[in-house]
């Protein structure tokens, strides 16, 4: 048997097993009398109680996720289950969404920098390396480049179906990102491709004296586009780091509580890499002065950022957590000391 502070949790258990039964069943109705509602709450009311009991006494976290899923679905049925609105989504917007992506800034902001830093290194030795240069291809093959395959990209097909083809494409990206980051392999092997891809890319630009060009045609969907596949990397990495170095939590929790932050940070690079999707799509290939598309593409990295920064600082400090809140937020066990 399991004891801590005098506590049998088998026994304990046992004891308020036929209640915790009754509860679930109640809780699984579709339709109650007067005297079960009644009852309901009545049980609800003790087993909230036991789960206070289990949760100080011996914080055994079977019996407190049992406990707290059991509750969970009283509780629903007690408040009434209510659909999303978009008062829920509105909130969610402003406190839930920014408060996880405001967990994963440090990861988002170290990857970033990293990135840009390697891939100017890269550019640099690329170009100043003739023997590198040649495993790009020949000197008329990368001219080519440079001179129409590089920009052509942006133009060759339908702006609305290139806008969702690179909107999936990314969105792909960064959701390999996170649900493969507890291994920590997957994001550093997109980083080391996106570091020589942005690194051969601005050497061969360079050869041909074309670097404006290649600024002005990344810079639009590009800042904001990078960014957000950058935090995603700092997500999964952090993932990682998470299970190597849980902290004062238990690993097991630890993961879960970062594991749904991540989730919600999921969703917000989806709706990061929509917008610089569109941008790509209808703002880098259009006829629009090369100053304003490269000006609404820093508009929009700046807004992404301020996003995580600001407005997740100021989700932070009105208590939200990023993780998951409201009826199905699972109750935490008390940490000893």
């Amino acid at each position: 048997m399991w004891h801590r502070s005098g506590v049998d949790i088998d026994s304990f258990g046992a004891v308020r097993e036929a209640r915790w039964a009754r509860l679930k069943k109640l809780s699984g109705a579709r339709r109650l009398t007067g005297a079960e509602a009644d009852e309901l709450t009545r049980l609800y009311q003790a087993t909230a109680g036991d789960l206070a009991a289990v949760r100080s006494a011996a914080p055994e976290p079977s019996v407190v996720a049992r406990l707290s899923v059991l509750l969970a679905g009283a509780r629903v049925w007690l408040t009434g289950a209510h659909t999303v609105s978009t008062r829920d989504v509105g909130r969610y917007l402003v406190t839930g969404l920014p408060a996880a992506l405001h967990r994963v800034r440090w990861w988002g902001l170290g990857v970033t920098i990293a990135v840009l830093g390697l891939a100017t290194l890269s550019g640099w030795w690329t170009v100043t390396h003739p023997e590198a240069l040649a495993l790009v291809g020949t000197p008329a093959e990368r001219a080519a480049i440079a001179d129409e395959e590089f920009a052509s990209y942006y133009t060759e097909y339908d702006s609305t179906s290139f806008a969702a083809r690179v909107w999936t494409n990314n969105g792909w990206l960064a959701a390999q990102c996170i649900a493969f980051g507890i291994t920590g392999v997957f994001p550093l092997y997109l980083l080391y491709n996106t570091v020589l891809q942005l690194g051969v890319a601005s050497a061969v630009m360079a050869e041909a004296g074309a670097l404006d060009v290649f600024f002005q045609l990344l810079a639009p969907h590009g800042l904001l586009e990078l960014s957000a596949v950058f935090v995603a990397a700092g997500t999964g990495l952090r993932l990682c780091w998470t299970m190597l170095v849980p902290g004062p939590r238990p690993r097991g929790r630890a993961l879960a509580e970062e594991g749904r932050a991540a989730m919600g940070v999921a969703l917000g690079l989806v709706l990061a890499l929509l917008a610089s999707g569109l941008i790509e799509g209808y703002v880098t290939g259009s006829a629009l002065p090369w100053w304003l598309k490269v000006a609404i593409g820093a508009v929009a990295a700046a807004a992404f950022w301020a996003y995580i920064w600001i407005a997740g600082r100021a989700a932070v400090l009105a208590g939200s957590t990023g993780d998951t809140e409201g009826d199905l937020a699972t109750d935490q066990v008390a940490l000893a000391g």
